[in-house]
């Protein structure tokens, strides 16, 4: 009887031991699923919104395919056209000697372009920039963090970014003469930053 007596308490507490083990790992389960959950509607709503049309401009550092690196927020005081694209990509294809000519016409004169290439293979980048005689400043948006930040839908996309890093136009799908020069001619036409004191 006695050894019956003793072995009861721990009897009994084994499956209260149990449940509470339980009813924890359920919790925390479901915790996990809520914040997994709350990430993606999070995504989802971000996406749901379009790219970024205003406002300031996400800052990013570019490395180009030639190894140097160009910062957006230290061309403040230009124009800067930020061209989203994909060797891959049909409309992109339409767009690219528009892009370069374009490119070439505004040189020196405050406007600067920025080609970002999106899930792409270098070699077929290198190509593609080649086919098309792009001298513009090119690199590839390495885990996609700069398309992210912008929000894009997919290629082309362009941002047209105004002399204070103010994010002013986006143009979803391949551009069509005139429709640089006329946006270019607006943000060239405003005035310019104030020197720092």
């Amino acid at each position: 009887m006695s050894d019956l007596a003793e072995s009861l308490p721990s009897a009994v507490a084994a499956p209260a031991r149990r449940s509470w083990t339980g009813r924890l790992t359920r919790l925390s389960a479901f915790a996990g699923v809520f914040l997994v959950l709350g990430v993606l509607g999070w995504g989802l709503n971000r996406a749901r919104s379009g790219p970024v049309g205003s406002g300031p401009a996400p800052d990013f550092t570019l490395t180009g395919f030639d190894g140097q690196t160009v910062r957006l927020a230290d061309l403040r005081g230009q124009v800067v056209v930020v061209n989203f694209w994909a060797s891959w990509c049909p409309p992109c294809r339409e767009e690219a000697a528009y892009l370069e000519q374009t490119s070439r016409d505004y040189r020196g004169r405050g406007v600067v372009f920025l080609g970002v290439d999106w899930v792409d293979t270098e070699k077929e980048a290198l190509a593609y920039i080649e086919e098309f005689d792009i001298t513009y400043f090119n690199g590839p948006d390495l885990g996609t963090r700069i398309a992210q930040a912008y929000r894009i839908q997919g290629v082309p996309e362009t941002f047209f970014i105004d002399k204070s890093g103010q994010v002013r136009w986006v143009k979803i799908g391949p551009l069509y003469p005139p429709e640089l020069e006329d946006k270019i001619e607006e943000l060239l036409a405003e005035p310019s930053l104030p020197e720092p004191s």
